[in-house]
């Protein structure tokens, strides 16, 4: 009799890790992330729309690999990429019409940052909250008269994002609505001068896969 009392708590015990093991496994768990969708730079919308014929934005990708720290909280580490195939233009002044100059212009955009995010929820639909920072490199190639000149530079960038993932299992899915920040970062054919736009930043919307192994 006198040791039932401790057979009780060792079978309660066990019976408590066994109910805790999945949010014990949840909050050591590392994923990858897979993301594609939209890049707008915003933050040189004007400059983007003259080289770009209209448009200031298009397609991005990215990955990340996410770490959880506890429950709710997790930290990552990514990066995305972005590119667009324009041409050159002459802009006298902010308010005279653009010039096409027929001269292509490729702009390249990777940013590489870091993340430390919040989780709102445990549940299967877990909205979040992250806040980045990080490197981005820049690279402006164009041609002409059949030479083809480039130039490259890494700046600072900074993130904030808000967005939420279904799922428990292996595979899970998501959406995400981002803002940067690139400051400093001119380019786009020498247009963002005319136009005081320094800051290649913007608005982002993406489809996220995380696999959970």
């Amino acid at each position: 009799m006198t040791h039932r009392p401790a057979v009780w708590m060792r079978a309660a015990g066990a019976a408590a890790l066994l109910v805790g093991a999945p949010e014990l496994a949840r909050a050591d768990e590392v994923g990858i992330v897979l993301e594609a969708g939209y890049a707008d730079l915003t933050n040189a919308s004007r400059s983007a729309e003259a080289v770009f014929d209209g448009s200031s934005g298009g397609f991005t990708g990215g990955a990340q690999v996410r770490f959880s720290l506890g429950r709710r909280f997790f930290a990552a580490g990514g990066a995305r990429y972005f590119s667009r195939t324009g041409e050159r233009v002459f802009v006298a002044d902010e308010d005279a019409p653009v010039f096409p100059l027929g001269h292509p212009l490729e702009v390249r955009l990777l940013p590489v940052f870091g993340l430390l995010g919040y989780r709102f929820s445990e549940g299967k639909l877990a909205p979040y909250a992250s806040l980045g920072a990080g490197a981005a490199w820049y690279r402006e190639e164009s041609t002409v008269g059949g030479i083809t000149t480039s130039e490259s530079r890494t700046k600072f960038t900074a993130m904030a994002m808000l967005g939420a993932e279904y799922g428990q299992g292996t595979i899970r899915f998501g959406a995400e609505l981002g803002y940067s920040l690139i400051p400093n970062a001119v380019g786009l054919g020498g247009v963002s001068a005319v136009y005081g736009e320094d800051d290649l930043g913007g608005l982002s919307i993406v489809g996220r896969v995380v696999i959970v192994p």
